[in-house]
C-alpha cells in the first residue's frame, strides 16, 4: 500500500476500544493514521464481558437504545469474529425486586423483530444464531425438570445451557418466567488481541505506546501535536484531522483544542474470582435490582477453567459513593476523586481488591447458595466510562464532531465502536466508495487471523497484564 505525501494525516488519541477499533477501520480503507496511547498496550480500559445485542440488561433505556445496541454489536462482531463466547444469558428477576418479568417481553419482541430485518437485510447478520430462538421463556416447572438432568459438554441446545442455573440457583427467589437470551460473552482480551494482530499488519497505522499528548493547537488549517515519548522526551507533529478517543480522559483534549463538551465519568469494576466446585458450562446470569442500592444488579459472566466475572451494582462493589463525576462550565474533564485516579494509573492495595471481591461473591451467593466458596483469582478489571451529556443511563452513544477536522468518540458501551469509526469517514469523506462493500470485504487484514493465533496472542495479554489465561480462552460454541 502506497501513501502519497498529499494523503490527509489522521491523528487518533487513545488506544482503547475506540480508538483502536477507528485505526482498524481506517487503516483498512487504507488511510494514513497514527494511534497514540498513553499507556503501555491497546484495549485495557473498562472491563467489557458482554455483547449488548439488544440491551436485556438495561430496563431504563429506550427501545432504539436497545435497537441500536442490537445493530451495532452484530456489526462489531463482523469485524471481531474470534472476539465471541457463544453462550446464552439468563435474566431473572428476584421476588425482592419491584420489577416484573412481563414488562420485558414486549421489548423482546420488538428486538427480535428488529433482529429479524437485519438478516433479511443480509444473511451475514446471523451472528446471534437463528432468529426464532433469540429469545426463550423459562417456567419455574420447566427450571425444576431440568436441575433433574445432566449437561452435555458442551452443551447442544438452550436447555442443556440452563442445567447448572436450574440446579444451583435458589428458584424460590425468583419470579416466573425467567428469560434466556443469545446476548454472548465478548472476550476483552481477544478483542485486543484482534486489534493488535491487524494493525500490526497495516503499514500505513503508525501505533505510538506510552505516548502522551500535552498539547494540540490548530493553525494553517492543522493540527499541531505535542506530546511526551516512553522516554519524557517532547516532540511534535501535524496532522490534517484529529479524533479525540481518550475514554474517560476525553475532556482534557477537549481543553486542549478548546471544545468544550459536557459528560459524566463513571469509575466501575468487575471481579475475577474461580469457583473450584464448578464443572459444568454455565450461561452468563443477570439477576435484576436497583442500581446502587444494596440489592444492585448481580451478574455472572463464565470463562474458562471455573473462571467468574462478578459485578454487583452496589456502591460496594462494582460501583463506588463518589464514583460519578460531571464536567464543569470551566473544563470538560470531570475530575475523579484522587483515590480513584490512583487505582487507574498505580493499580490497587491487595486488601481493597480481596474486599471488594469477597462482597461480589457473597453479593451472587444471595441467589447461588453454593457460589460462597468461590475465591479471589486476581486483579479486578477496572476502569471509568464516559457518558456524553448528563443522563448516566444512556448506552448506546457513537461521534460527536466539531470545527477544525476535531471529533470525539464517545462510546459507553464498546460495541458502538465501528459505527462511530464509519462515520468519521463518512462525514469528513474520507474515502468516498467507503461502505460498499461488506464488513468482511472492506476488512482483509482482520479477516486473515485464525481463531488460534487470536486466542495465543490473547493468552500472551493476559499473562503480561497479570490475569488469569481463562480469560482470553474461547468459552461456549
Amino acid at each position: 500500500m502506497t501513501l502519497r505525501s498529499q494523503d490527509p494525516r489522521i491523528a487518533i488519541i487513545g488506544g482503547g476500544i475506540a480508538g483502536a477499533t477507528a485505526a482498524v477501520h481506517l487503516g483498512e480503507l487504507g488511510l494514513n493514521v497514527v494511534l497514540m496511547e498513553k499507556s503501555a498496550g491497546l484495549v485495557s480500559g473498562p472491563p467489557i464481558c458482554h455483547l449488548h445485542a439488544g440491551g436485556n440488561l438495561y430496563r431504563e433505556i429506550p427501545e432504539q437504545q436497545c435497537i441500536d445496541l442490537l445493530e451495532q454489536s452484530i456489526e462489531t462482531v463482523r469485524l471481531y469474529p474470534h472476539t465471541l463466547n457463544v453462550r446464552p444469558t439468563l435474566i431473572a428477576i428476584p421476588q425482592s425486586d419491584l420489577g416484573q418479568p412481563e414488562e420485558i417481553l414486549p421489548r423482546l419482541v420488538t428486538i427480535q423483530n428488529a433482529y429479524r430485518k437485519l438478516v433479511e437485510q443480509d444473511a451475514a447478520n446471523q451472528v446471534l444464531g437463528a432468529v426464532d430462538n433469540y429469545y426463550r421463556l423459562y417456567q419455574r416447572e420447566e427450571l425444576e425438570r431440568l436441575a433433574q438432568q445432566q449437561q452435555a459438554n458442551p452443551p447442544q441446545s438452550d436447555d442443556e445451557w440452563v442445567i447448572p442455573f436450574a440446579q444451583h440457583a435458589d428458584l424460590t427467589q425468583l419470579k416466573y418466567p425467567v428469560v434466556l437470551v443469545q446476548e454472548y460473552g465478548w472476550s476483552v482480551f481477544r478483542l485486543a488481541a484482534s486489534v493488535d494482530l491487524t494493525l500490526e499488519a497495516l503499514p500505513n497505522c503508525q501505533v505510538m505506546l506510552r505516548t502522551e499528548l500535552v498539547d494540540a493547537t490548530f493553525q494553517d488549517h492543522q493540527w499541531r501535536l505535542t506530546y511526551l515519548d516512553a522516554q519524557g522526551e517532547r516532540h511534535t507533529q501535524t496532522v490534517d484531522y484529529l479524533v479525540n478517543a481518550c475514554g474517560f480522559e476525553t475532556g482534557r483534549v477537549d481543553d486542549m483544542a478548546r471544545h468544550h463538551r459536557q459528560r459524566l465519568v463513571e469509575f466501575k469494576a468487575a471481579y475475577v474470582t474461580h469457583w473450584p466446585a464448578c464443572h459444568q458450562w454455565w450461561p452468563e446470569v443477570i439477576f435484576h435490582g436497583p442500581r446502587g442500592s444494596e440489592d444492585g444488579m448481580a451478574q455472572l459472566t463464565p470463562y474458562a477453567d471455573g473462571t467468574f466475572q462478578l459485578h454487583g451494582m452496589t456502591e460496594s462493589i462494582t460501583l463506588f459513593a463518589d464514583g460519578l463525576v460531571a464536567s464543569t462550565p470551566t473544563s470538560a474533564q470531570p475530575q475523579l476523586p484522587l483515590y480513584l485516579q490512583h487505582k487507574i494509573e498505580r493499580g490497587w492495595p491487595m486488601s481493597a481488591q480481596k474486599d471488594r471481591t469477597v462482597r461480589a461473591i457473597q453479593h451472587m451467593s444471595r441467589f447461588v447458595p453454593s457460589f460462597d466458596n468461590a475465591e479471589f483469582a486476581g486483579t479486578p478489571l477496572f476502569g471509568a466510562q464516559q457518558i456524553p451529556g448528563d443522563d448516566v443511563t444512556l448506552r448506546a452513544a457513537d461521534v460527536s464532531f466539531e470545527a477544525n477536522q476535531y471529533a470525539r468518540l464517545e462510546v459507553v458501551k464498546g460495541s458502538s465502536a465501528l459505527r462511530a469509526a464509519r462515520q468519521l469517514v463518512a462525514v469528513w469523506q474520507l474515502k468516498p466508495d467507503a461502505g460498499e462493500l461488506s464488513i468482511e470485504a472492506e476488512h482483509p487484514c482482520s479477516m486473515a487471523f485464525t481463531a488460534q493465533q487470536v486466542e495465543q496472542q490473547a493468552i500472551r495479554l493476559c499473562h503480561a497484564r497479570g490475569y488469569p489465561a481463562a480469560l482470553a480462552k474461547v468459552y461456549g460454541l
